[in-house]
């Protein structure tokens, strides 16, 4: 079913409740990178433009006592959306009460206020995170409209998603959230092909369903990063002392003859005796790492051959690095793979959030891929296939 899109809306002269995504890092009170802030603008300013009044809000890290509330509150946040925006951001630091709803009854047509991390309402028997019913309730009666624009956190039941969107009549998703709807649910969905999946990071545990709902539908599935091992130890190759889910293993058999040719494993890698940036490193074809080596990356041939396996992809689904990217000399194969989905032609490419995400913005790929999406662990269950309550909980067209 069609979900509600914020142009699908009539948002002039109202009370518009808008969930963004500003769990931004921060350092000694400062934002370290405000890439989230600068993405949510396009929806906020949409509803400005258009006489709306925006409410809006988000969580802030992790916040189970009084003392983790210190460098969590949303005041820095607002502060610099106001620089962004050009205009001026009230803030509110409650996250109900009186001031917070003086300030709402307040709020003139295109003007925006922020009220503080939801994650407060935590404290006291984590009312946000388990999506307390009258949390979800009250929040949804400050406004007259309801917009999603948080994808990040679309893969739990909040009372600022869920909550607010089962409590108030319309809701829609914002132009973020519908980008990510768009690319990644298209690309499980309904994917231009052949579509080629890349799937890398440590565990093969956390990209088992994925892999699963991906084998009836890719057309091949690349596997790289620290999961590789168990695999080719499932094969039956000597790993040394690379990373290997143990437990993993039958799964591993299992899967491989599932998709058959469609999975396509790395033929090198590059082996070190330690797990530490400055060690002493060689390259090796994966059937000889020795007994007191680990695989850190993959190896230039493998970096290859997937860039060969790329070739004619139409869509591009890649999610978690080659190797252990924050070390220089373990990074080459996240940037050969980088590379090489950045420079096809004429496909859809992107990466499923996450440290790919991080990787490709830190090399200066941002700008080559289609999409990046902004949710990590929301972009690995919509991939699995799962159905995301924050998306579910959105108006139908």
């Amino acid at each position: 079913m069609a979900k509600k899109m914020l142009t699908d809306i009539q948002v002039a002269g109202k009370k518009v409740l808008m969930r963004v995504d500003f769990n931004v890092p921060m350092k000694d009170g400062k934002i370290t990178n405000d890439n989230r802030i600068v993405a949510a603008v396009p929806s906020i300013k949409h509803v400005l433009e258009q006489g709306g009044r925006v409410i809006a809000f988000s969580h802030l890290g992790r916040v189970k006592t009084e003392e983790d509330k210190a460098g969590k509150s949303l005041a820095p946040v607002a502060a610099r959306l106001a620089e962004v925006l050009g205009k001026e951001v009230k803030f509110v630091a409650a996250t109900r009460g009186a001031e917070l709803e003086a300030a709402v009854a307040e709020l003139k047509d295109g003007e925006i206020m922020m009220f503080e991390n939801t994650r407060f309402e935590d404290i006291d028997g984590k009312k946000e995170s388990k999506n307390d019913a009258d949390l979800g309730k009250y929040w949804a009666s400050l406004g007259d409209v309801f917009v999603n624009d948080a994808f990040g956190t679309a893969h739990r039941a909040h009372a600022s998603n869920v909550g607010i969107a089962s409590n108030i009549e319309e809701s829609a998703a914002g132009f973020l959230m519908e980008k990510e709807i768009k690319f990644i649910g298209g690309a499980v969905d309904a994917p231009e092909r052949p579509l080629v999946a890349i799937l890398g990071g440590a565990k093969v545990s956390d990209k088992i369903a994925v892999i699963e709902n991906l084998i009836p539908k890719a057309d091949k599935i690349i596997v790289g990063g620290g999961m590789m091992f168990t695999f080719l130890k499932a094969k039956g190759l000597n790993i040394g002392k690379s990373l290997c889910e143990e437990d993993r293993i039958e799964l591993a058999k299992e899967l491989m003859e599932k998709a058959g040719d469609k999975l396509v494993l790395p033929i090198d890698t590059v082996a070190a005796k330690e797990f530490a940036a400055d060690a002493e490193h060689r390259t090796v074809a994966v059937a000889d790492i020795a007994e007191d080596e680990m695989g850190l990356d993959i190896g230039a041939a493998s970096t290859e051959l997937f860039a060969k396996t790329l070739e004619g992809a139409k869509t591009v689904v890649w999610n978690g690095p080659m190797g252990v990217f924050e070390m220089a000399n373990f990074a080459k194969g996240t940037i050969g793979v980088c590379e090489a989905i950045a420079n096809l032609e004429g496909a859809t490419t992107i990466i499923g959030g996450g440290d790919s995400a991080t990787a490709a913005i830190d090399l200066g790929f941002a700008d080559k891929f289609t999409h990046i999406s902004t949710g990590g662990g929301a972009s690995l269950e919509y991939l699995e296939g799962k159905v995301l309550p924050g998306v579910d909980s959105i108006s139908n067209k």
